[in-house]
């Protein structure tokens, strides 16, 4: 399990993906056009993912 780890570009990549994914997210919730749940669901998920995999995976240097 200690070859379980993320690397700089990896890291900074999922982050941006974070931070679209989450900006998506609060845009759907804060319009709620029709259909928005959907769409809160598919970008909510993976920016929580994100989240989850920045936090608790170290980070090798």
């Amino acid at each position: 399990m200690s070859d379980l780890y993320l690397t700089p570009p990896i890291a900074a990549l999922i982050f941006f993906a974070v931070v679209v994914c989450g900006h998506n997210f609060r845009m759907a919730w804060k319009q709620q056009p029709v259909g928005w749940q959907k769409k809160a669901w598919l970008f909510g998920v993976p920016a929580g993912i994100g989240l989850l995999v920045l936090g608790f995976l170290p980070l090798k240097l």
